[in-house]
């Protein structure tokens, strides 16, 4: 334990040594709130008012902003939990081109413990640059429309802790193959491309055909999605309960905005979601420690 203890403390003091990989994970999630704001918030607000038009159903700007506002920050935490992630997950990859690890692997450490000490200290890394970035998103929730409770807050915490120990599993498997900061680039600008879309994020499901969104279903990234935005919208959806709007009005909205999710025809419950996600989280990170372990003996 002190060997991890001390490998986890030299890796994070590395990552944070380097302030350009320091502050260009802390501005992405950042740079994508003001994206999200300024162009894609006036779409979802039509859609969402459209929606209650057609209904037949009035709302306050209020209670809009806030469902708006929740959708936004929620498909902002979703992606950046993972991608920043690969970006924080770059110190394996340079120990690799520098050298360092051949260094560290002919003393008496295994690789195991080796890995185990890179996964630790991205996710703690990482977990620091997501509080942040859900900081950051409460304050923008709470200028447009606060229904949240304490309760929602305390879920949300939960639910960027297990993201991110999501995207640290995921990230630790895929730039284990990587050697050279060419692919690291490559790799990372793929997932900062493609997962949002994937996961849900960008667009909803729902807005997908049917053979994609049964596809996207096994995959546990989405239902990570789901979780945060049931958790970043449940408030406003209860005022417009107590406001007296029909049950089934706002369960076309869980619906339309992946906060129901359906496998197969068949609701997915949240405690349900919580333990896919958990399940992928525990595969990822056993999956990457034997790949360590693996590297060790054949190299031996």
């Amino acid at each position: 334990m002190t060997g991890l203890f001390a490998l986890v403390k030299r890796n994070t003091k590395l990552y944070f040594k380097d302030k350009g990989m320091f502050f260009s994970s802390l501005i992405t999630p950042i740079i994508l709130l003001v994206l999200y704001a300024a162009f894609l918030k006036s779409v979802y607000d039509d859609s969402f008012r459209s929606a209650l038009a057609a209904a037949g159903v009035t709302i306050s700007d209020s209670v809009i902003n806030a469902c708006v506002g929740g959708q936004l920050i929620s498909s902002i935490l979703a992606v950046s939990c993972i991608t920043v992630a690969f970006c924080s997950n770059l110190l394996m990859i340079k120990d690799k081109t520098s050298g360092a690890r051949h260094d560290l692997t002919i003393s008496p450490i295994s690789l195991g413990t080796l890995g185990l000490s890179y996964y630790l200290s991205t996710l703690l890394s990482t977990l620091i640059i997501s509080v942040t970035a859900l900081a950051v998103c409460f304050g923008y929730l709470a200028a447009v429309g606060w229904y949240m409770t304490a309760g929602d807050v305390l879920l949300m915490l939960l639910d960027v802790f297990l993201l991110t120990m999501f995207g640290t599993a995921l990230s630790s498997c895929v730039n284990f193959f990587l050697s050279t900061d060419g692919q690291a680039s490559a790799v990372g600008t793929i997932v900062s491309a493609g997962y949002g879309f994937i996961c849900g994020a960008y667009m909803p499901m729902s807005s997908f055909g049917e053979g994609l969104q049964k596809a996207l279903s096994f995959l546990p990234g989405t239902y990570g999605t789901s979780l945060i935005r049931n958790h970043a919208m449940q408030g406003s959806f209860k005022e417009m309960e107590h406001l007296g709007f029909p049950t089934d009005v706002v369960s076309a909205i869980r619906d339309s905005v992946d906060c129901n999710l359906y496998f197969f025809g068949e609701k997915v419950e949240i405690t349900t979601m919580y333990l896919v996600l958990c399940a992928s989280i525990l595969i990822f990170i056993g999956i990457y420690i034997a790949m360590n372990i693996f590297a060790g003996k054949a190299s031996k």
